[in-house]
């Protein structure tokens, strides 16, 4: 999993590279194609080290994706309805979540591990064929540009967006805690059995499938700032880990998944549009590599931290912890709001 983690860094580094170096369309159509046929020879590989370095080189390639879709993003959709695009990229990634598993279940019990592979690698070739034969090729606006002063600007110049990073950063080693730690509270305080655990986490699954889309619209048309929205849904994801420390009654599990969940549909479609609109600014490979990138991060630190914090001093004070680093965020946000403001006057 340490090695996934760090091709994925990689992998979403190289894509921001050669998306703003040859355009998002090749990238996600040689990723998914070679992604592909690495998987299916993956399971020909049967040594520890040899694994390790073929998952390594795997994510490499395949992650190179993930800032080419998001640049993509920007050719296919119009900025009014940007949010909710990315609300469908969103909602597409957690039925993929919610259906992989099981569909892989499956498969192990009726084919074996073989088949496994066989299934991820022609379905990352469908998925690159569909792509083409679907797809029309275009270019965004920053493609299109032909300033070279504005495409050569680099994010890493780029002082509010470096903090929004910051914030994505916190936010993701806070989150995910979510799929780490907090099943053990729930198993190891609250006694919950694997069936309930699975019920708890799956009221996260349904509400965002339900009513993450119409959630977006709705705020999307209010005169909210992107900042306010960011704040106050940095704030309902601490309360959710505030709130479960309140009481031992397994209710309060039920009220802190939803507070989180509401927290996370408004939270991240609004950190993925602040960073699409910053990456109009110039490099937008490289802008979104980094956005992509962060959250990598958080997935290689934020396990292990919030396990060894477990550990060394017990699940409320983790919790308490994850509240502070949430309301650091909260502020960072605000500081980001003045900075922005003082970069348009």
């Amino acid at each position: 999993m340490s090695v996934f983690g760090l091709g994925s860094v990689i992998g979403a580094w190289l894509g921001g590279k050669l998306t703003d170096r040859i355009g998002f369309y090749p990238v996600v159509f040689w990723s998914l194609l070679l992604s592909g046929f690495m998987f299916v020879v993956l399971q020909f590989v049967h040594s520890f080290a040899g694994f390790c370095i073929g998952i390594f080189l795997l994510m490499i390639v395949a992650d190179t994706l993930r800032p080419a879709i998001y640049v993509a993003l920007n050719a296919y959709s119009k900025p009014t309805n940007r949010t909710r695009s990315v609300t469908l990229i969103r909602l597409a990634i957690n039925l993929g979540f919610s259906l992989g598993p099981a569909a892989g279940g499956m498969i192990i019990a009726l084919s074996g591990y073989g088949a496994l592979f066989w299934i991820d690698g022609l379905t990352c070739i469908l998925a690159g064929l569909l792509f083409i034969y679907l797809l029309d090729k275009r270019k965004t606006h920053q493609e299109s540009n032909q300033q070279k002063k504005k495409t050569d600007y680099s994010p890493y110049q780029d002082k509010p967006y470096l903090l929004f990073l910051l914030i994505v950063l916190i936010i993701a080693f806070a989150f995910l805690q979510y799929f780490s730690t907090i099943p053990l509270f729930y198993r190891d305080v609250h006694s919950l059995s694997e069936k309930y655990i699975g019920l708890l986490m799956a009221i996260n699954g349904f509400l965002i499938f339900a009513i993450e889309m119409p959630l977006i619209k709705y705020f999307e048309h209010l005169q909210h700032s992107i900042f306010n929205i960011l704040f106050t849904s940095t704030l309902l994801v601490a309360s959710s880990f505030f709130i479960i420390n309140l009481s031992g009654w397994n209710g309060i599990l039920v009220i802190g998944m939803i507070l989180m969940t509401f927290g996370e549909m408004l939270n991240f479609p609004f950190l993925n549009r602040f960073a699409l609109d910053r990456a109009e600014k110039g490099r937008s490979g490289e802008y979104m590599a980094l956005f992509t990138m962060a959250f990598s991060f958080g997935h290689i630190f934020g396990h292990n931290s919030g396990m060894q914090l477990v550990n060394r001093f017990g699940f409320n004070v983790t919790w308490y912890i994850m509240v502070g680093a949430l309301l650091i965020a909260a502020l960072l946000i605000i500081r980001l709001k003045f900075m922005i403001k003082k970069e348009t006057r």
